[in-house]
């Protein structure tokens, strides 16, 4: 068995296929299959399955492949180490990244930058998913490091967070929308003064003094982020709590295009307190939810072990202290 039978083997998993995998890896696809093949004869277990239209890996290739990742990580930390002595700092380091993320106060890209700069040998390999699957992809190794929506405030076993974004939820509704109410006192349109003094919602009638109760949403059509996202999950689990299921109509990815979809009357966004830029001028009227109000949250992950090598750790410190909108 040989270490780059094993990078093959996670490569065309994490492809899901052998022409892309082979692309990935710069080599012929028949002698990416052959070196598969290779491995499987070795074993005596076939560890892919190639029957569907994409490749997916056998129960034994799903057994195989945490410690096949193990091992190649073991081999790049010895090669690190030695990098290390002698001066150098080189690898690869698989970063999720949160849809949307970039929209947010902090500068994913001058911080990656500054880091490339200090340390050219290392390739950043960037990739974006649900906050679910990229915790799942933390816990099972795929992932260094990344930026996620969690649904609970508590970190999943073995992924420590620091918290970079902590907003309440709104209710973004039009301003005819029978929550906006009939009066206009201590209403504010988004993207109006009031937005910019950082209160970043205005109160419609229905809202009441104390906020919008949640249950004020019960069977009316919402509009939300996808399932898999923190804010749906936020979302959903403050409603089970509160005794109903939300009655989600449509689902996107980009809160301005909720914040659209709101706009035209169908129904009502609930979002992270959106920023100026998200909403001006579209005539939303930003509704706070009454105590306890649910938040959504945005934090860096990584596993609590630590990063697997020292290129890892060194981004990992690179993003804790130049994300951070608080103490690390």
């Amino acid at each position: 068995m040989e270490l780059r039978q094993l990078l093959y083997f996670v490569t065309v998993v994490e492809e899901a296929g052998f022409t892309r995998a082979a692309e990935r890896l710069h080599l012929a696809q028949p002698g990416l299959s052959s070196q598969i093949q290779r491995l499987e004869r070795e074993l005596g277990q076939s560890l892919l399955d190639r029957s569907g239209r994409s490749v997916t890996p056998t129960e034994v290739g799903r057994a195989l492949l945490p410690h096949a990742r193990a091992a190649l990580a073991a081999a790049e930390g010895v090669r690190q180490v030695a990098d290390e002595f002698g001066g150098l700092l080189r690898g690869r380091i698989t970063v999720g990244v949160l849809s949307g993320v970039a929209a947010h106060e902090f500068d994913l890209a001058a911080v990656l930058a500054a880091f490339h700069e200090e340390h050219p040998r290392i390739e950043v390999a960037l990739t974006e998913g649900s906050s679910d699957r990229m915790l799942a992809a933390l816990q099972e190794g795929a992932l260094d490091i990344a930026l996620v929506g969690p649904a609970q405030e508590d970190p999943v076993p073995g992924v420590s967070f620091q918290v970079l974004v902590d907003e309440p939820l709104v209710a973004a509704v039009a301003p005819d929308h029978p929550l906006a109410g009939g009066t206009e006192a201590g209403r504010t349109e988004a993207g109006a003064a009031g937005a910019g003094t950082g209160t970043g919602a205005g109160t419609g009638a229905a809202a009441g003094a104390g906020g919008l109760p949640l249950e004020a949403l019960r069977g009316l059509p919402v509009i939300s982020l996808p399932r898999g996202t923190g804010t749906r999950g936020v979302l959903e689990r403050a409603c089970a709590r509160a005794g109903f299921r939300p009655r989600v109509v449509f689902e996107a990815a980009d809160p301005r295009f909720l914040a659209q979809l709101a706009g035209r009357g169908l129904g009502v966004a609930v979002v992270p307190r959106p920023a100026e830029s998200v909403t001006a001028g579209s005539g939303l009227l930003l509704l706070p939810f009454a105590a306890p109000v649910p938040r959504a949250r945005i934090v860096l992950a990584w596993r609590t072990a630590g990063p697997t090598g020292p290129a890892a750790a060194a981004l990992l410190a690179r993003l804790r202290t130049g994300l951070a909108t608080g103490p690390a």
